[in-house]
């Protein structure tokens, strides 16, 4: 299961013109699952997002989690983070789980994130969204629950 995690002074999702999610200050998730993904892949990114300590303390330090200050959270499914480039030029996507298993473990994972008493929104999955965010810092970090980076 790999996620790019940013933080983020606000951030939605549109389908079809319509917003399905919408977050303030917090973090923006976009998530891809891979075919060996399981529970325990969405454990450990759950609770190693809720916990990054990327936003700053009183010192100007980040020193503090979403968790600790209470923070909002945007899930969007995102099978891209599963496009292997390395050969030619169009991605491979062989690594992706299949729509019907990454839909289940999507689901799965947006309930184990809530478990932690913030507040998430979703995008829709399967479908064309159009993401917006402002991301502040800039922080963006790249987390991989098979932990290959």
């Amino acid at each position: 299961m790999r996620a790019v995690v940013q933080r983020v002074l606000r951030g939605s999702v549109t389908v079809e013109g319509k917003v399905v999610g919408k977050i303030g200050p917090g973090l923006v998730i976009l998530l891809g699952i891979g075919q060996d993904d399981g529970p325990e892949d969405i454990k450990y990114l759950a609770e190693k997002i809720v916990n990054l300590r990327i936003f700053e303390d009183e010192n100007g330090k980040m020193n503090l989690s979403a968790l600790d200050k209470g923070l909002e959270l945007l899930v969007i499914s995102q099978f891209t983070l599963y496009g292997d480039c390395r050969k030619g030029r169009r991605p491979s996507f062989t690594q992706a789980a299949s729509p019907k298993d990454a839909e289940a473990l999507y689901k799965q994972f947006v309930e184990e994130i809530s478990k932690y008493g913030l507040k998430v929104e979703t995008g829709q999955f399967q479908a064309m969204m159009d993401v917006e965010l402002v991301n502040t810092g800039p922080v963006t970090m790249l987390l991989d629950s098979k932990r290959i980076f």
